[in-house]
């Protein structure tokens, strides 16, 4: 489906409302709490002041944001993109909130200005040499806020919610387009291309129906009717949150958040070897 005006402003609105929310998270919660295991609350909030700081430059299409992390932002993969965060961390030496709270506010006000007259279907270079829209940088931005908001929350016991529509935006809008345009190196991992054709429906209230094929170590976008191993309907927030390993399939399953059948679900797991987010 193409990139609609209505999805792109819905994109650019949430990236400006999420950025304000964790922003106020940010501010009243205690930087040295661990929002996870290995990182506190500061280190949260540079991480993803580094990931807006490179969407900036990503949009504009210029050099990578961190020069001496040029190689490994050509041939990441998702396996690798823990090793990227950890040297873009170090780089970021800066731990103080209140500076990496300005930063990030820069940041957001920055990539949303460099994009107000872009054509949001524009694709621009990605991680690992794949290629994404303009409108699926800004789906990603939101979503890394949002699941880093949520770590935060959780560490200070504050409430934090996930919009659906704006969830559905990683998978519609980054996810599904990164598949359409090119993965590049992103998803090469160790494991053997198999002969095996493997393809897996998605559908939920909020995007639009998709069926991904992966079939000799490619991967490709089908219709939603077309022939498939299992179909999976799921709620975008718990999606994200179990692909980026915050709830366990389990747990989504059980809660009917996440729902699989068809004719051979027990395909899903080697598909997701391959087939996962970054």
């Amino acid at each position: 489906m193409p990139i609609t005006e209505e999805r792109w402003t819905t994109a650019r609105a949430a990236v400006a409302t999420t950025a304000e929310r964790f922003l106020d998270l940010v501010a009243a919660s205690d930087p040295r709490t661990m929002a996870t295991a290995h990182w506190s609350v500061a280190d949260t909030v540079a991480h993803v002041g580094t990931i807006a700081f490179m969407d900036t430059d990503i949009v504009r299409s210029a050099e990578p944001a961190f020069p001496s992390a040029r190689e490994q932002f050509l041939t990441a993969t998702v396996d690798t993109v823990s090793d990227l965060n950890a040297t873009t961390l170090r780089l970021v030496t800066v731990r103080d909130p209140v500076v990496l709270a300005d930063r990030l506010r820069q940041d957001v006000d920055d990539i949303l200005l460099a994009t107000e007259s872009v054509d949001p279907a524009t694709p621009v270079s990605w991680l690992g040499g794949s290629r994404v829209p303009v409108c699926g940088v800004l789906a990603h931005l939101v979503n890394e806020l949002n699941i880093h908001g949520r770590d935060i929350a959780r560490a200070t016991r504050t409430p934090w919610t996930v919009p659906p529509a704006d969830a559905a935006l990683f998978f519609e809008v980054f996810f599904v387009e990164l598949l359409r345009h090119g993965v590049g190196h992103l998803i090469d991992n160790d494991e053997p291309p198999r002969e095996r054709r493997i393809a897996v429906g998605f559908r939920s209230h909020h995007t639009t129906p998709v069926t991904v094929v992966l079939h000799r170590g490619r991967v490709s976008l089908d219709e939603w009717d077309s022939p498939a191993d299992a179909r999976i309907f799921f709620d975008p927030p718990a999606f994200n949150l179990m692909m980026f390993h915050r709830i366990g399939k389990a747990r989504a399953a059980l809660t009917g958040k996440v729902r699989v059948w068809g004719p051979r679900p027990w395909l899903l797991p080697t598909f997701l070897k391959t087939v996962r987010c970054p």
